[in-house]
């Protein structure tokens, strides 16, 4: 006998009622994701989110009181309460934004005028911890949080070559398992099991620092070399 998994528990944050929505049915048409239920501020996503147990919260910057930003902290960056995963679902492809909502814990950043297509894709990337940022966004916040970093050999040198290319791939914009490792010509399994060996040796949590972490390290720059 099969054992049930249990569906996706997804809250939605936005001040626009036809935005929450447009969402809501989105969602309820997928299957394995449960809706909590919609809020229209920052305070009311924490609150709701923790006290119904949110999987994952899609979260809108602009909103009343307590922002998008400020929300996605509190529930990222805990000290007493257990992280929650948060996808951002905003009109702003401004790079200061997707910065600060990426510094504040963000697993993923999307556009809701671009990117509705992949929003199933993204909640259940976050549910494995893996991030997923729309490609309108991502190549100058890779380049920015590169300029911030300095390059560390000491750590790259901890990485095998093999988790060196995998991290190369990554950083310079292929973010799937599947397309990294169909460029590097390697499993699937394989792919997993290296990034998952970056991590644990550089003390990184997920994949969207990894891929900062190579942009820092000028990884990137070194893909078409490594491969």
């Amino acid at each position: 006998m099969t054992a049930s998994v249990s569906p996706i528990r997804v809250l939605i944050a936005d001040d626009n009622r036809s935005v929450r929505k447009g969402l809501r049915l989105q969602l309820e048409a997928a299957r394995g994701i449960h809706v909590l239920g919609e809020v229209s501020n920052g305070l009311d996503a924490v609150t709701i989110a923790r006290r119904e147990r949110a999987d994952v919260v899609l979260m809108d910057l602009q909103m009343p009181g307590m922002s998008g930003v400020e929300a996605t902290r509190e529930l990222t960056q805990s000290a007493t309460e257990p992280p929650v995963a948060v996808i951002v679902m905003t009109s702003y492809a401004i790079d200061a934004y997707v910065t600060d909502a990426l510094d504040a814990g963000a697993i993923g950043y999307l556009l809701k005028s671009h990117d509705s297509e992949q929003l199933l894709a993204a909640i259940h990337a976050a549910m494995r911890g893996e991030a997923l940022i729309s490609h309108r966004v991502a190549t100058p916040v890779v380049r920015e949080f590169a300029r911030r970093g300095a390059a560390d050999p000491e750590m790259v040198a901890r990485l095998s070559a093999a988790e060196r290319r995998v991290v190369a791939v990554l950083c310079s914009g292929t973010t799937s398992n599947e397309l990294i490792a169909e460029r590097l010509r390697v499993s699937v399994h394989t792919v997993r099991s290296q990034m998952q060996a970056a991590l644990k040796k550089l003390d990184l949590n997920d994949r969207t620092q990894l891929a900062l972490w190579g942009a820092r390290n000028r990884l990137d720059r070194d893909a078409d070399s490594l491969i």
